[in-house]
């Protein structure tokens, strides 16, 4: 495997930089001093990795908070009631593969998914969890819940951007998981664009938000305006060229192109604008997390390479079985007909989705009707990616407490994650420092996958 050290381009000042800056800039971007084409200059120093012009995506459905490994995929109905819970399992189409009642719609696809039981890892702080899930590292704690290190996303994003050009590298929907689905010290540039309701962290604030509303002409500006402009803008331009040795200019030329390209045909605007979909299938997704989940797809299908969607928050250490009641059907119907939309599309071998928290719930009750934190056993959920599907990965003891067979970690879990983006743990960024350092210190895809 080719290891990558990710460069970056000089940075360069045009005599008209101000005024490109206004006329291109977009209202979500724009918070942070970052124009449209500053984004897509940033996104020239993926490039060189060889993955980079593939149309291999990420959709991360992350259960804040951490899911019930019992109410969700690793039932145990002969254990005593203080551990079962309160729900039944059923049939999914997956022969032998029960799950929770719960879970109807997610029954009917798990033909298509690998269910993995022995995820594991031992580490019951949320900040700390969740840092290590989403980034590979350990870092942040919750005294202490400053990012340490990128998310998997915001790597993929400096590695690989897009999948189409001038389109967002990242996406993270209602900022899930404390906010570490941003750059860190890769900086802003690699940070996702934000969008849907703030949860929990101290980085949320910090990210650009916005909607299908923000990918609009600023100041007034019509498309004439944006053409006269860039004409006259061409004309200076041309000068330039002719004495520069490098192609700086004919470089940035082409990347405003892209800019306004992006700008005035929406294509990005038109992603996020669900309302374009069949009134059907939006049915078939339903409101709140289904319209995300569906906005998810559209926005993979535009060219975005990771999206995040965070989906409520399971953390329930006290009347578990109402809180699930009211989430869990939510929930499945955002997965579930998001795994089978994009199989109906023949998008899910190029998709991978995957549906985990930062780790999964004692289970035992406890005296107030919850579950509390138990980073011992979890259950992840895969689909697409390119991975051999219809089937189950290790498995836990007869109580669900801990691994029997088969542990996966969380090095683990991200080298298949960034395996599906045609990544490989062994790739290299720059640090902070400016040593050259591997994605995650460690970890495998599972044979079974492959």
């Amino acid at each position: 495997m080719l290891n990558i050290v990710s460069r970056h381009e000089a940075t360069t000042r045009l005599c008209d930089g101000i005024a490109r800056r206004k006329m291109l800039q977009i209202g979500a971007l724009g918070a942070f001093g970052l124009s449209l084409p500053q984004l897509l200059r940033a996104e020239q120093n993926h490039a060189l990795h060889p993955s980079s012009r593939s149309k291999k995506s990420v959709i991360l459905i992350w259960m804040h908070g951490g899911p019930s490994q019992l109410d969700t995929f690793d039932m145990k109905p002969a254990a005593p009631v203080e551990y079962r819970g309160a729900f039944s399992p059923i049939a999914s189409n997956l022969p032998g593969l029960d799950i929770c009642e719960l879970l109807p719609e997610h029954a009917k696809v798990m033909d298509k998914c690998t269910v993995i039981r022995s995820f594991s890892h031992g580490n019951g702080d949320h900040w700390a969890a969740a840092h290590w899930m989403l980034t590979g590292r350990l870092g942040a704690t919750g005294n202490d819940r400053a990012p340490r290190y990128p998310s998997m996303g915001a790597v993929a994003s400096h590695l690989l951007g897009p999948t189409r050009p001038g389109i967002l590298s990242s996406v993270n929907i209602n900022d899930g998981g404390f906010g570490y689905h941003g750059g860190a010290w890769l900086g802003v540039n690699n940070n996702p664009f934000r969008y849907g309701e703030v949860s929990y962290g101290n980085e949320a604030g910090r990210l650009p938000s916005g909607d299908h509303k923000s990918f609009s002409l600023v100041d007034g500006l019509s498309e004439k305006r944006v053409m006269d402009r860039t004409s006259l803008r061409g004309q200076l331009d041309g000068l330039k060229k002719s004495i520069d040795s490098h192609r700086v200019f004919e470089q940035m030329d082409a990347i405003d192109q892209q800019a306004m390209d992006l700008v005035l045909s929406g294509r990005v605007r038109k992603a996020f604008d669900i309302s374009e979909e069949d009134p059907a299938l939006r049915e078939r997704y339903g409101t709140g997390w289904g319209e995300q989940a569906l906005l998810s797809r559209r926005l993979i299908e535009a060219g975005v390479r990771y999206v995040s969607l965070n989906t409520g928050y399971f953390d329930d250490h006290s009347n578990i079985e109402n809180a699930l009641r009211d989430k869990l059907p939510r929930h499945d119907r955002a997965v579930g007909v998001l795994i089978q939309d994009l199989a109906d599309r023949g998008m899910l071998d190029d998709t991978l989705v995957v549906t985990a928290g930062e780790f999964g719930h004692t289970p035992r009750i406890n005296p107030g009707g919850g579950r509390d934190h138990w980073p011992q056993a979890q259950s992840v959920l895969l689909a697409g990616g390119g991975f051999r599907h219809g089937q189950v990965i290790g498995s836990t003891n007869d109580k669900a407490e801990y691994p029997t067979s088969r542990k996966i970690t969380v090095e683990d879990f991200c080298a298949t994650v960034y395996h599906a983006m045609g990544l490989h743990v062994d790739d290299k960024i720059i640090d902070h420092s400016g040593r050259p350092t591997a994605l995650v210190p460690g970890g495998q895809v599972p044979a079974e996958l492959l």
